[in-house]
């Protein structure tokens, strides 16, 4: 585990997560020369440095400015738990004085992160224990990106999801700046292929995403039925899944930029034939797969996962109606696999020492 690096002092900027504009913009107001900012993303995203110092190519004077305004805006992570499996659960401070969650996922050839974009959440899903800590902040670009720098797996990561804490499309603008530094080759210069980013279907960030990215989209479905869906999720009150796909159908993917469905399967609740044959004809004309995930419990939870081989049936039933259908494994069983678990235990400890 790396060494923590201590949170920035609220008067001085934090420089990582910064797109080239951004630093272009900054370099310029302080009257640096302007290949300042193609050096400052080089030492950033490129050589990974822990200090303004080592920034060797920078005159003196520069360095001693950076040192005196900004922070690099950069912290390990405070804890981590490993699974059995390898799934390992890693915590973040934030600037908010809360944490966020990453898991790094491995399987197999794949090795993949998911990661946070919001402190807590507002949107109330009946299934997440994130939305029972309630919103608390937006996270940066920079602690977004910080959740892949910090990582001690971060040269072996294969693909990235925005799956965490926090409803992406509603921190549009900084979940974009993120992509933005991920895959710009001034930034890390990796292909937005292997990104997707999951929304409960917030259309306006949707749009926005579809627009200003070429990253692969996730749909959170779970009940292709409006009241059911409601009861659920209640963003259907806001954005009803119908509007949802209505956008998504008339959006051209291209051959390589993939759209998937979430679907978390509940015992007696959207398990049933009804629910393949509907999820067939909204789907009709998408070209789309389904990912049938097994529900991690919750506390404080009227729901139930459904029997693996009701999910089985379920997969083969939507295969036959020619949806592409794959199971999620479940992973980190052993470590507080449901999304915000980690941080919520975290964020309890803290409030009682406060106390």
């Amino acid at each position: 585990m790396p060494d923590q690096i201590p949170s920035p002092p609220i008067n001085r900027v934090s420089l990582f997560g910064k797109t080239l504009r951004e630093i272009e913009a900054l370099v310029a107001s302080q009257g640096w020369p302007k290949f300042t900012a193609r050096q400052l993303t080089e030492w950033l995203y490129k050589k990974n440095v822990g200090a303004f110092e080592e920034m060797t190519n920078l005159s003196k004077k520069i360095r001693n400015e950076l040192e005196e305004k900004f922070v690099l805006g950069i912290s390990a992570p405070t804890s981590f738990q490993e699974s059995i499996d390898g799934t390992k659960k890693y915590l973040f401070p934030t600037a908010s004085n809360r944490f966020v969650e990453s898991a790094y996922i491995p399987h197999e050839e794949r090795k993949t992160l998911c990661v946070s974009s919001q402190v807590g959440c507002k949107m109330g899903c009946l299934f997440c224990m994130t939305g029972k800590q309630g919103f608390m902040a937006q996270l940066t670009s920079g602690e977004i990106v910080n959740q892949v720098r910090s990582l001690p797996e971060r040269d072996i990561l294969t693909n990235f999801v925005y799956m965490g804490m926090g409803e992406p499309f509603d921190n549009i603008e900084e979940v974009i700046k993120s992509l933005e530094v991920f895959t710009s080759v001034w930034g890390y210069a990796l292909s937005p292929r292997r990104f997707t980013v999951s929304s409960i279907g917030v259309i306006p960030g949707m749009m926005e995403f579809l627009k200003r990215t070429e990253a692969h989209l996730a749909i959170s479905l779970h009940s292709p039925f409006d009241e059911e869906r409601k009861s659920l999720m209640p963003i259907q009150n806001v954005y009803p899944i119908h509007e949802v796909l209505e956008n998504i159908k008339q959006w051209d993917f291209g051959l390589q930029r993939r759209v998937s469905f979430e679907y978390i399967m509940f015992n007696g609740v959207n398990d049933t034939s009804n629910h393949v044959n509907e999820l067939a004809r909204i789907l009709h004309g998408i070209s789309c797969r389904i990912n049938l995930i097994r529900f991690h419990p919750i506390p404080h939870t009227p729901l139930a996962g459904s029997p693996d081989s009701v999910i089985f049936a379920f997969q083969e039933k939507l295969k036959a109606k020619g949806i592409i259908t794959t199971i999620r494994s479940s992973r980190g069983l052993d470590i507080f696999a449901a999304c915000g678990m980690l941080s919520t235990k975290a964020l309890v400890k803290k409030q009682e020492e406060d106390f």
